[in-house]
Formats: C-alpha cells, structure tokens, sequence
C-alpha cells in the first residue's frame, strides 16, 4: 500500500474480532499458531498449495456465482478443517470429490470431510450470492469493490474472504488459476499471466494464472471495460518479461507512466536483484477506495497513477509479494522498504537523499505520531497502515545503512529478497540476514527502532 494512506483505519467488522495475541518482540508466529493481530483468520492446520477461482459475474446487478478448489496438505490428520469467507451463500461443499457436511461460523466455514484428510487433498465450494465490500472508519473501502462498469476485488488486510474461501492469512501463500466468465465485451483482469479468453454466446472466459505463489491479500480480479496495453520488457538478466497494463477507459495510463514502469523495474532489479514473477503490469480502475495497493505482479491504482506510487508499489513486488510478512506485526518489512525504494529513487533524480529524509523526520517533535506506537509493537489493529510502520521502518532502514555501510547494506537488501523469495519471513529473520552479511551485532539497533515507544536516542 502506498505512503499517502499512511494513519488509514482498518475495518472494525463484527465477523473479524480485533483480538491480539502479541507475541514477544522479533519472535516468530509460534509454528502452527495464528497470526498475532488476526487470531481468529486462517487455519494453520493445513497448508495451502493451489486454488482454482472460477468466477461468472453480471455487471448489471453485481451478482456472482462462483466454484473455487482449493488443493492443500495436511502434516496431521484431520476430521474438520476451516476456510474463511464472509457473506455469500454456500450451495454444496466438496472434499476429494464426496459431498462434505459444513457449517458457518462468523467469518468461518467448517468443513467436516466425509473421511479424515492427511496429506494432499483438496476442498472444492460452490457459492452465489452478492459479494461484500468492508468500509473503513476512514471511508476506505476493501473486498469487493463495485465500480460504474463492474467491480475490483482488494485484499488488503481481510478482504480476499468476500470472494474466495481461503486460508486467509499473510503466512500461508499458494498459486493461482483464475477463470472468470463475463458478458462479451467485459474484461476480467487477475494476477500473473494471461493464459486465453474464450467467446461462447454472449459470454467471454478469460483464464489468468499466477504461478508463483501468492498470499491471499494480493489477489486480484477487476471486471469493467478496459483499455489493454502489451509489451514487454528486458529485465537486467536479459529475461524477457510480459507487461499487461490495463485502465479504465475513462483513466487510461499516460505514455510516460507506461514509459516509466520499465525504467523503474529496472532501477529496482539492480537494488534489489532480478524481478521475482513472471509478469508485470498495472491495473488503473474507477474505484473510489483512495489508496492503490501491491496486488501481485499488476499493482492496482485508482483513478490515476503517480511516478512516486509507482515505485512503491513496484518495490512490494520484492518485498511483500515475494517475500511476505509471516504476520500482520512485521509489515514495516513490507511498508518500510516500499517507503525507502521512494526515497532512493528520488535521490536518483537529484533530489532529498535518504540521510537528508531521516533527518528531517528525526527533527519532528517527539509528541509527533511518528514515535508511537513502534513499528512492531502496536495493539491497535488501526495502527496497521500507521506512519511508525512506514516511515520509521524506512527510517530503520537507514539506521542500518548508516551503521553497517552502503556496500554491506546494499548486499543485505539483496540477500534479503534472495534468500526468502517467493517465500515467508519475519523481522527476526532479516535480523539473522543483516548480522550474517555485516558479520556485526545488530539486535539492538533494530530493537531500539521497531520496539522502543518514543524517539530513539543517539541517531
């Protein structure tokens, strides 16, 4: 998400109870717990591994009908299992093919198999209904998103249940087969690439499918009519990469934006390494939510996109998409290196380096939002998109560079999206990596920056 929606309020849903569980201080979620801002999301009984969305939706009255099979794996066995989903109405629940009995409970469905699970199985449910779109305190709005011509599914932080019955927590990344029929004329747009679409009467399927694994808040689907623009672009290993740039036809993309994606994808390939997916693109829609978002490989922008924006949600592509936070308390890993991709750029330009940004931000008062909560320690889940996540986790990030040096710093960023790419990590984990290129002890310099309440000392 971008630095103009820092301070942005989460929902408060009656279905998501914003119960915390904090754990201690760069430790990682216990293994096979739950996320420690969302406790009662996901189900860490199982591991999802694929699922295949396929999607039948009217513009005209917002309705959808909707199967989605999901393939996952269980290490125990199991007799009953839970997928989150919000609203909608569930018509038949299936599990390796036989019927299953299910139940709804607040944002879960319970699904008992016919026979216990272990190992690989896979859960297929059938359901309609009109989907559901969250508004936050703040007027924002996730989930699905109606637009004048369709709709935009946007995940971040809960909203993927509205439409998918997931595993929907950060932790628990899968690939993607999205087959969406529309009427003729509509597009559907998703993550990764476009595989076909296929006219039967007066309906079009387009098939899209994500094939490196993805965690449930990044998935996309936006329906409407689009203007399509395809290229490609050379990224610095001299891999070809397809971009699919889609706008609404009253918000197309300047050239200079579309110009500009490359030069920025390649800007951050050399900062940050080869780009991790297997396309890109963007996705501009006439969605009034405010805020753009990092969906995987096609980041989402509403109305318009901005140079700036553009690199930071660029930049989620390494850090958040593919490598994503193990828990909804370490996203400065995400927000804060998105933050300071801005910063490197604009010092690219000529303009305010990092150091100089640091400085300016380390003169606010210490009344200032900036100082608390700390970046890993909020207990309000309306912390979440909060300046300490962005700013001073950008700000850590400069600490570290300042402490260990610009040649071991820009290993570290490497190293980093090398090590845990298309994968899961956490705070204590880019601790470990830090030490291991810098060869110094750093814990209390990322203490002093993402747990201290107030402004850290001595910087």
């Amino acid at each position: 998400m971008p630095s103009l929606l820092r301070g942005r309020l989460l929902p408060l849903l009656a279905v998501v109870p914003l119960v915390l569980a904090l754990a201690p201080a760069f430790a990682a979620p216990p293994p096979g717990g739950p996320d420690t801002l969302f406790p009662r999301l996901g189900d860490r009984s199982y591991d999802a591994v694929h699922y295949d969305v396929r999607l039948r939706y009217d513009p005209t009255t917002n309705r959808l009908r909707a199967r989605t099979r999901l393939d996952a794996s269980a290490p125990t066995r199991l007799t009953s299992f839970r997928l989150d989903l919000v609203g909608m109405r569930v018509t038949s629940v299936r599990v390796g093919g036989s019927r299953a009995r299910w139940r709804r409970s607040g944002q879960h469905l319970v699904v008992t198999p016919r026979r216990p699970v272990q190992g690989r199985f896979s859960v297929a449910v059938a359901y309609r209904g009109v989907p559901r779109t969250y508004r936050d305190p703040d007027g924002s709005r996730e989930g699905w998103v109606r637009t004048p011509d369709g709709a935009v599914a946007l995940g971040e932080p809960v909203g993927t249940m509205t439409w998918i019955p997931s595993d929907n927590t950060p932790g628990d990344k899968a690939t993607y087969r999205y087959r969406v029929t529309v009427p003729r004329g509509t597009t559907a747009v998703a993550n990764g690439d476009l595989q076909g679409r296929r006219n039967h009467g007066r309906s079009t399927t387009w098939t899209w499918r994500a094939r490196d694994p993805m965690a449930t808040y990044l998935a996309t689907v936006a329906i409407g009519r689009f203007t399509a623009h395809h290229s490609q672009v050379t990224s610095v290993t001299g891999r070809r990469i397809p971009v699919w740039t889609f706008a609404d036809r009253k918000r197309d993309v300047p050239r200079s934006i579309r110009r500009a994606l490359p030069r920025v994808l390649r800007f951050e390939e050399r900062l940050f390494g080869p780009y991790p997916f297997t396309s890109t693109g963007l996705l501009v829609d006439d969605a009034d939510v405010g805020y753009a978002l990092e969906t995987q490989t096609r980041p989402f922008f509403p109305y318009s996109v901005d140079e700036v924006t553009l690199v930071h949600e660029m930049a989620h592509q390494w850090y958040g998409d593919s490598v994503t936070v193990g828990d909804w308390h370490d996203l400065w890993l995400a927000e804060g290196f998105a933050t300071y991709a801005e910063w490197l750029w604009e010092a690219r330009k000529g303009g305010t380096t990092p150091a100089q940004q640091f400085d300016s931000l380390y003169a606010r008062p210490a009344s200032a939002r900036l100082w608390s909560p700390a970046p890993t320690e909020f207990t309000d889940s309306r912390d979440l998109f909060g300046d300490p996540v962005y700013l001073r986790g950008a700000m850590t990030l400069q600490a570290l560079r300042e402490r260990i040096g610009d040649a071991d710093f820009f290993a570290v960023l490497k190293a980093w999206a090398r090590t845990y790419r298309h994968g899961t990590a956490t705070t204590a984990d880019l601790v470990a990596v830090a030490e291991e290129v810098s060869g110094q002890q750093l814990d209390q310099l990322f203490a002093d920056w993402l747990e201290l309440d107030g402004r850290p000392t001595g910087y």
